[in-house]
């Protein structure tokens, strides 16, 4: 793998978990929206449209719909983590092409989730990744405090003593790379969202991750 100039520098890989290591026609986090949906109709007993919006407004509002969840419903965490993460993964196979560049990669990788522990640990087990990666920050370290905060942000580098300047994050979600940028990494935007994208604080663009992993020059 040849790296451009721009990225030469890096030595931290830090990867999203959800619709970055894998693609969205996966179905994966469709799955667990479904259940979110439900569960948000049965805490608040709005019709399921209803609770289907208001799911969607927490999760643009405050990073995760849990967030909005235990702020204005006072609900457990654990409660909801274990019923929505309880999909089928069927539709998720390991890629041994994307392993392998991922492997390529000099240096440190990480993985930075807004999953749980338990999330995380099954997605990286069923993708056969475990052993690429150095370490896991999930929501359980960031103290249920999601992504885009800049305080997770923190407390993930200060956890596993990332210098921002030498680190390249890869997100499927534009919002999340905001601070990443802001802190001095490079920035790497996959996925559908990617199209047509012109944020400025996004670095790099590529459909999915092992496109833009393959390529010797970016």
């Amino acid at each position: 793998m040849t790296l451009p100039d721009s990225l030469s520098h890096v030595t931290t890989w830090i990867f999203d978990l959800d619709q970055t290591l894998y693609p969205a026609d996966a179905e994966v986090m469709a799955l667990v929206e479904g259940k979110m949906s439900a569960f948000v109709a049965r805490e608040t007993g709005l019709p399921y449209a209803e609770a289907y919006a208001l799911q969607k407004r927490y999760l643009n509002e405050h990073g995760t719909t849990l967030a909005g969840l235990m702020a204005y419903h006072n609900v457990d965490p654990y409660r909801f983590l274990n019923e929505v993460h309880d999909v089928s993964l069927d539709k998720l196979h390991p890629d041994a092409e994307l392993n392998d560049h991922i492997a390529a990669l000099p240096g440190r990788k990480l993985v930075f989730t807004n999953g749980d522990e338990r999330h995380a640990t099954r997605i990286l087990d069923k993708l056969e990744m475990n052993a690429l990666f150095d370490g896991v920050f999930h929501l359980e370290h960031a103290n249920f405090i999601p992504k885009p905060n800049l305080v997770t942000f923190e407390r993930m580098m200060a956890a596993h003593t990332v210098v921002a300047t030498e680190a390249a994050f890869f997100e499927d979600s534009p919002k999340n790379l905001k601070p990443a940028f802001e802190l001095g990494m490079k920035t790497v935007l996959v996925g559908p969202k990617s199209v047509g994208n012109t944020d400025p604080f996004v670095d790099f663009r590529g459909p999915d991750l092992k496109t833009f992993l393959s390529r010797t020059e970016f």
